[in-house]
């Protein structure tokens, strides 16, 4: 199956760094900072249908390098001596010959003229934030609108008058 979704790169630390609450949750525990970074990603990717591929920058770090699935989001740790920009600068390269737009959020301004060279688009911290931001309002409005949390899943919907009548008189019985 061919994935034809745009992608959307995301530099991790870049975020980390440029997002005032992840930067202050750093502070405590860069793993936290992590994973809020992530979940918020992933909830990002459900709504936005985008491919979300986070990139955190492990160049001083010895190792080759790993790349795992966390909440639907690709994540990627660069291997030793590989930048977080060298990584997104190589999955541009490899994504742009499909036929999908590529973004690339980081606030790095360096890494936004090379990305372009690529043909992706780029998204600063800021303006990511905002996307996302702007995302959780629109999906708490669509939850908080009347009768939706109600009966959007609800079973008794789905069934025919007749068996909701017959399980009412079992419920009354027990």
């Amino acid at each position: 199956m061919v994935d034809w979704r745009d992608v959307l790169l995301v530099d991790g630390y870049n975020m980390i760094g440029g997002w005032p609450d992840l930067a202050e949750l750093s502070h405590t525990g860069m793993k936290e900072a992590r994973d809020r970074l992530l979940d918020m990603l992933a909830d990002f990717q459900a709504f936005s249908g985008r491919r979300i591929i986070a990139v955190f920058d492990a160049y001083r770090v010895p190792g080759l390098g790993r790349a795992f699935v966390q909440g639907k989001v690709q994540v990627y740790f660069t291997k030793e001596k590989e930048t977080a920009d060298e990584c997104i600068e190589r999955l541009v390269g490899e994504l742009s010959h499909r036929r999908r737009q590529i973004y690339v959020a980081t606030s790095d301004l360096v890494e936004q003229h090379v990305i372009f060279a690529h043909g992706a688009l780029r998204l600063s911290a800021r303006e990511l934030r905002l996307e996302i931001d702007e995302n959780q309002r629109e999906v708490k409005k669509a939850i908080d609108k009347p009768g939706a949390r109600n009966s959007r899943h609800a079973l008794e919907d789905k069934l025919p008058p007749e068996v909701r009548s017959k399980l009412e008189d079992w419920r009354r019985k027990s």
